[in-house]
């Protein structure tokens, strides 16, 4: 007779991660352009982001007007609470972006 097998003896790397290595954190950014506009955008990969709007890639905005430097960000546990940061910070004027980025 063949037992039961039970998933704790199971050994795979989808099944012995944290539920918290599953959920990936969001970053809201703001991205300083080349022609002294700013940006502001989300991602799970910031690094890949911001290489991406330097290769023309990212958004249409940034390929326009890149390259492009990173001046402020922010880790949120998840997507819902980095888009709403994200509307927050593209409803404030530009003064109010640069009193935010000089707070970093």
């Amino acid at each position: 007779m063949v037992g039961l097998l039970h998933l704790s003896s199971v050994h795979h790397p989808f099944l012995t991660m944290s539920a918290s290595f599953l959920k990936k954190s969001w970053t809201v950014y703001i991205v300083l352009c080349a022609n002294g506009s700013l940006y502001t955008g989300i991602t799970n990969n910031l690094a890949s982001r911001i290489a991406d709007h330097n290769a023309g890639k990212g958004a249409k905005y940034t390929a326009a007007f890149g390259p492009v430097e990173l001046v402020w960000k922010k880790r949120k546990k998840d997507r819902s609470a980095a888009s709403i940061l994200e509307a927050a910070i593209k409803k404030l004027s530009r003064k109010e972006k640069d009193a935010l980025i000089a707070t970093e």
